[in-house]
């Protein structure tokens, strides 16, 4: 029963779970009345499933929506629809939407939907103070209400007939700001308003303002009267006259005021916490000017100017000389003079660094100058204790120029071929300026103007030019030009081209002379030659200092330790050492040498065949030696046998010293005993005297047989 149940039940299960088939076609969201939409209007955002079903069943709907990645509104839902009601629309509410719709584990989500809601809210404007003093500031605050930073406030301070000034300020994280204008001189009624700003992300960055806000008034008070500037003598102001000024003005509180009286920005008098200041001068013509008062309390501040204009009493002086340029020892004249005015006290200085130096109180002077008397010179007038001083009158006075000196900077009269030469002419008197004139020859080389020397540097210096230096000076003394001596200049060549050679080149006998020859090509004398052999630390051989292009070098002996490298070095006063190519010389046996080393090699080589030709006769001798003992042996043998055969017929037997006699009757040689000893001796050849059997003599008498040289020879 249990089981048939269960059958059912997964059945109905299996029918349930297809009749619940469902996909999502699309999600779409969309704003109204449109994407654009005016501040403070009403605005919906709605979110639709579009869904399809196997069956008409309920579906739950999990809704969201999203602005630039934020939720803003959730809804659960068995329709496929949900609204977000935005009653007031503010520019903070522009962004990015989109929506997500989930159901019963499937996702489906919408694509992005810009809205843009234009226009922003009226900023509000308020003033710390509406009644403030010149020098103060105003304090004002401007708010976006109901908009979200980043902002940008723009304020403004408008005068009347007069361009507004503005202030920007940016604020990233507040939606109001702050700011202070300054009270200046002038200011009476000031009227003030702002503007808010936002960047708004719209196809384009675009920078959206809002309309002005509510303008504020602020009403400007004077903490003081602009002063007034009033000169207490006539009006007519001559030099020497007493000139007296005075500057007042009128205020609403006495602390912290202060009055002061300027010239061209130069202060000449100033009080403070008093309403008047005076200041007093005996005039002079260079008091006319613009005079300005000026009055600050705080940060006020007003000025008022007055224009002032000194009559001359009397003109500046004239110094005339007699001559401006003179020669020592003669008279100079000086005088002073003032056109159309005669009655003045006359006095005439010379100029100094520390001051001043008074010459004669009178209008003229008269002296006998020398050069220490060069300088500046003026002279003074003064009437009603007005003094004028006249425009100073240069005086040079000329000591005559020496004869100049004309030199190398270097030192010596000589300069190398290719590099310049630096000449210098000096004077040992003589005032400056002076002029200097280089001649090289009788061409003009340089002018030079300076005080006791001058240089000249020729970069043309040929190898054959036997022209002269030559200067000459001058300055503004009568006696005219003096010239130095002429300068003759030694060139010097470098050295070029070294070269080394030998005789005999190559190869030399030991002990044998070698010269050496180092020459050059070309170079000024005299020349300094050196002569080296190539070691580990090139070994100096030879050196000499002659006034020629070449030098030779004998070498007495030669040996086997001078084979080597040699090359030669040389200089001159170019100081600039050149080498020569190194040449290579190898030492050999001198002829003597090789004569002996031959003879002693045949000596040697005749020895040897003597000796092998001694040994060959001396082998070949002792071969036939051996031959003849072996063939007086057989001799010797065959008579004692003949012997032994006659003995033993009359029954006597013969045993020698040098035979033995074995079982078998045979004789035997003793020295064969001796083995291998014998066999490797030297063989010793032995005459062996064999005698004629004499039938006429005895028998006992030839019985033996005797052997010379032997040893056991009886």
């Amino acid at each position: 029963m249990y089981l048939a149940l269960l059958v059912i039940f997964l059945q109905c299960s299996g029918v349930y779970t297809q009749e619940r088939v469902f996909t999502f076609n699309s999600v779409e969201i969309r704003a109204e009345p449109s994407v654009k939409v005016k501040n403070g209007a009403p605005m919906s955002i709605i979110c639709y499933a579009d869904i399809s079903k196997s069956a008409n069943f309920h579906l739950q709907h999990n809704i969201t929506i999203f602005k630039d990645g934020k939720l803003v509104y959730m809804i659960v839902s068995d329709k496929g629809v949900a609204q977000y009601e935005v009653p007031i629309a503010r520019s903070s509410d522009t962004g990015e939407y989109d929506c997500t719709v989930k159901a019963d584990g499937k996702t489906k989500s919408s694509n992005p939907l810009h809205v843009w809601v234009t226009g922003m809210t009226k900023p509000i404007l308020t003033a710390e103070k509406r009644e403030v003093l010149e020098g103060e500031v105003v304090k004002l605050r401007c708010e976006l209400p109901e908009e979200v930073p980043p902002l940008q406030f723009l304020f403004r301070k408008i005068k009347m007939n007069s361009t507004p000034k503005e202030k920007y300020v940016f604020e990233a994280h507040r939606n109001f700001s702050t700011v202070e204008f300054s009270v200046e001189e002038g200011d009476n009624i000031l009227q003030f308003d702002c503007f808010g700003k936002r960047y708004v992300k719209h196809i384009n960055i675009e920078l959206e303002s809002s309309e002005p806000s509510n303008r504020t008034l602020v009403t400007v008070k004077e903490p003081f009267i602009k002063p007034s500037l009033i000169i207490k003598s006539t009006s007519n102001i001559t030099e020497g006259d007493r000139i007296e000024f005075e500057c007042s003005t009128v205020v609403a509180r006495m602390r912290d005021i202060e009055i002061i009286l300027q010239k061209n920005k130069t202060i000449l008098n100033s009080v403070r916490d008093e309403k008047l200041l005076k200041y007093s001068a005996v005039a002079t013509l260079e008091d006319s000017g613009e005079y300005l008062c000026k009055v600050e309390q705080g940060r006020a501040s007003k000025t008022t100017k007055l224009n002032v204009v000194v009559a001359e009493l009397f003109p500046k002086p004239i110094l005339s000389a007699s001559m401006s340029k003179l020669d020592e020892n003669k008279e100079l004249t000086l005088s002073c003079s003032i056109s159309g005015f005669r009655k003045a006290n006359f006095s005439i200085l010379r100029r100094n660094s520390n001051g001043d130096i008074l010459l004669k109180n009178s209008r003229n002077l008269t002296m006998r100058v020398n050069v220490n008397d060069t300088g500046s010179y003026i002279c003074k007038a003064e009437v009603k204790r007005i003094a004028k001083e006249s425009k100073p009158v240069r005086i040079s006075v000329y000591a005559p120029v020496s004869k100049p000196t004309l030199s190398v900077v270097s030192g010596l009269p000589e300069v190398v071929l290719g590099k310049p030469l630096r000449l210098i002419c000096r004077l040992l008197m003589g005032t400056p300026p002076i002029t200097f004139t280089f001649y090289k020859g009788n061409e003009v080389k340089k002018v030079v103007i300076n005080d006791t020397y001058a240089t000249f540097l020729d970069e043309n210096i040929r190898q054959n030019d036997k022209r002269g230096y030559k200067c000459d000076a001058r300055n503004n003394h009568s006696s005219g030009v003096k010239t130095s001596n002429i300068l003759n200049i030694t060139v010097i060549v470098p050295i070029q081209n070294v070269s080394l050679g030998s005789i005999p080149y190559g190869e030399v006998e030991d002990g044998s002379e070698t010269v050496f020859l180092c020459s050059v090509e070309e170079g000024s004398w005299p020349i300094h030659f050196k002569i080296f052999k190539k070691t580990d630390h090139d070994t100096l051989l030879y050196e000499k200092t002659e006034s020629t292009d070449r030098i030779v070098w004998h070498k007495e002996t030669m040996s086997r330790q001078d084979t080597g490298t040699y090359y030669c070095m040389v200089s001159n006063r170019a100081k600039v050492n050149v080498k020569s190519h190194p040449i290579t010389i190898n030492v050999i046996l001198a002829s003597w040498q090789k004569g002996v080393i031959a003879a002693f090699v045949l000596i040697l080589i005749a020895g040897a065949i003597t000796l092998t030709v001694w040994w060959f006769l001396c082998k070949k001798k002792k071969a036939k030696g051996s031959s003849m003992e072996m063939s007086r042996s057989a001799l010797a043998t065959n008579s004692t046998n003949e012997k032994l055969a006659r003995q033993h017929n009359d029954g006597d037997y013969y045993s020698g010293s040098g035979y033995i006699e074995d079982g078998e009757n045979h004789m035997k040689s003793t020295d064969e005993n001796k083995g291998t000893d014998l066999e490797s001796a030297e063989v010793e050849y032995t005459e062996v005297e064999v005698s004629t059997l004499d039938p006429h003599r005895d028998s006992t008498e030839n019985r033996h047989s005797r052997i010379q040289g032997h040893p056991d020879a009886t």
